[in-house]
């Protein structure tokens, strides 16, 4: 990396996280080459707009572009420092798949010449970067890599995972704290060199293996805290009472904090990572195991509970509101809300419509379907069910007075003042067990 300047950096995937970090990198007035597969990113991007949506990243873009300080291309280029941040999802029986950073280590090997930084940012399993060192060694022999010789190495090669918040990205980007695991001592500090440039949090540095665990670790808590409030929420269903005011006494306890229940969990962190510490230790993981499956089946659950309200409502036109896996993105990753929509839609036709703000047609399992993608006040006017899976700002602000006289299951709890769709006690056994 230069001393005298700021370095050159190439960012490799310019999806939810790669995008927002180029750009903040730029801003530090580093000059940033982003790496994207598709053309289409590509070409947004350097015309100064932005393929997702996320808080004043749109501005933020735009102003780096038209500094010269952000362009993007499908081709990998020369740099100071690389950063990495392509996805890592898992198979069908839930094994990582590695395959975009060995692929994207394959890029970068080609242009790396001595003094360069490497840094993988992607949620990764423990392992995965010094894998990626033994793929950049295989491929260039040339060049000394660390932990691989007893000289000094020509190459620096760590792990700095991304902890933000969907909204709140570019503010916790620069905030929030960080760790960064380096292959070597010497590799971390040369990370942390380039990090602070950026960053106002606190850099703790530590091994790459460390903070690979460190990133799932901090995935899998919170996954397990939803679990105990989502099967709360089944319990609840079962003995009739209402779940967010057991929670809300509950949390009056000075030591208690219990997380509130959803439809399951969603995004491409929460969702997934846990699988990856249970793949590692499949055997010493019950517990993270017990509560992936319980928030995966809190998927089924809901749905039954909504069956339930569809088939006791026959002819009401029933409106979904909101397909995203969070609150005002546009981000439907392993969404849950969108798999309990698709269930319906395939199951109930054209009597579904889907209220999502933040999209703009029906994702591709809503083909053949007949369900319509339509606003909040057409959904008001002309639909008897609600089904609230997204609390939405747009889904809250809506009064009592326009929803009165429907039948909501609310998910979510952001209707606290509406009357209860009323199930049979019967029903209501039957949804729970």
């Amino acid at each position: 990396m230069k001393s005298d300047t700021k370095p050159d950096v190439c960012v490799v995937g310019l999806g939810y996280i790669g995008l927002p970090t180029a750009a903040v990198v730029a801003r530090a007035g580093c000059r940033v080459h982003g790496v994207d597969v598709t053309q289409s990113v590509v070409d947004t991007i350097n015309r100064g707009e932005i393929h997702i949506e996320e808080v004043d990243l749109d501005g933020l873009v735009q102003g780096v572009v038209a500094r010269g300080l952000l362009k993007a291309s499908t081709e990998m280029a020369p740099a100071d420092v690389f950063i990495i941040a392509v996805p890592t999802p898992f198979d069908a029986n839930h094994a990582p798949d590695i395959s975009y950073v060995l692929a994207a280590g394959e890029a970068v090997a080609k242009v790396l010449k001595a003094g360069d930084c490497v840094i993988l940012e992607s949620t990764s399993p423990v392992g995965t970067t010094e894998a990626l060192r033994d793929l950049i060694a295989a491929r260039r022999p040339d060049l000394k890599c660390p932990g691989l010789t007893t000289e000094t190495p020509d190459i620096a090669i760590s792990y700095c995972p991304e902890r933000v918040l969907p909204g709140r990205i570019l503010e916790e980007l620069t905030n929030n704290d960080r760790s960064i695991g380096g292959i070597t001592p010497r590799c971390a500090r040369k990370a942390l060199s380039f990090y602070k440039l950026f960053v106002r949090g606190t850099c703790v540095v530590t091994d790459s293996r460390s903070a690979e665990m460190t990133k799932l670790v901090e995935n899998a808590y919170r996954d397990v805290n939803i679990a105990f409030a989502n099967e709360l929420s089944i319990v609840a269903d079962r003995m009739g009472l209402d779940v967010w005011e057991v929670i809300r006494l509950a949390n009056r306890h000075p030591r208690v904090n219990i997380l509130q229940p959803g439809p399951g969990v969603g995004g491409h962190c929460i969702a997934v990572d846990p699988w990856f510490i249970v793949h590692g230790a499949p055997e010493e993981t019950p517990l993270i195991r017990t509560a992936r499956g319980v928030n995966d089946g809190k998927i089924h659950h809901v749905i039954a509970r909504a069956e339930a309200l569809i088939e006791a409502s026959p002819g009401q036109t029933v409106a979904c509101l909101g397909l995203a896996f969070k609150a005002n993105i546009d981000d439907f990753r392993e969404s849950p809300a969108r798999a309990v929509a698709a269930r319906l839609a395939r199951k109930y036709g054209s009597r579904i419509k889907v209220v999502e703000p933040y999209a703009t047609e029906l994702p591709r399992e809503f083909e053949g379907t007949e369900a319509e993608l339509i606003d909040i006040d057409t959904a008001l006017e002309s639909c008897g069910v609600l089904i609230v899976l997204v609390d939405h700002d747009a889904f809250k602000a809506v009064p009592l007075a326009e929803r009165m006289a429907k039948a909501v299951y609310d998910t979510r709890g952001i209707w606290l003042d509406q009357p209860k769709a009323a199930l049979p006690q019967r029903d209501q056994l039957k949804l729970a067990s």
